[in-house]
């Protein structure tokens, strides 16, 4: 499920609350997913796709985390972002042609918490070819949920940013 297509207007304000650390573009972007997830069936927790910690210490935030808390907040789910770690520094999938994408994000994470049962919706800030949610989603199920979903502030569309 994602709140927006990641195409002018929302790319401007994806790119300013991920790289320009505008904190407030990121509640705009939760509010935005929160509403559209707010009809649907509701996952027991939220998991924040995580970063590195080089990436965290150079950004100074998590960008799915700050979603995360903000849809959370709105939908009274609880997030846990220290169910799952990301365990390789890995490149920037935006530098990646597609068809890497996977190759870099396989085994990337693992997860420590016990989701036995769970139903999971993993957040992220923007799905382009899945490589990264799928990535986590693996590491999710092999700690035990049972179900996994994707939720994301903005999507792009078949064809789009390459």
């Amino acid at each position: 499920m994602s709140g927006l297509t990641y195409r002018w207007p929302a790319d401007r304000l994806v790119q300013a609350f991920k790289y320009g650390a505008r904190l407030a573009a990121g509640a705009v972007l939760a509010e935005q997913l929160a509403l559209r997830a707010a009809v649907a069936p509701r996952p027991h927790l939220l998991i924040p796709v995580p970063l590195s910690a080089q990436r965290l210490a150079m950004r100074g935030f998590n960008p799915a985390h700050e979603l995360a808390k903000g849809i959370g907040r709105r939908l009274d789910i609880p997030v846990r972002a220290d169910a799952c770690w990301r365990v390789r520094d890995t490149p920037p999938q935006t530098a990646l042609p597609w068809r890497e994408r996977r190759r870099n994000v396989k085994q990337a994470f693992v997860c420590t918490a016990n989701l036995q049962g769970a139903s999971v919706a993993v957040v992220d800030d923007v799905m382009t070819t899945g490589a990264t949610v799928d990535a986590l989603a693996q590491a999710i199920l092999a700690a035990g949920a049972r179900q996994v979903s994707a939720w994301v502030a903005a999507r792009t569309l078949p064809g789009g940013y390459r």
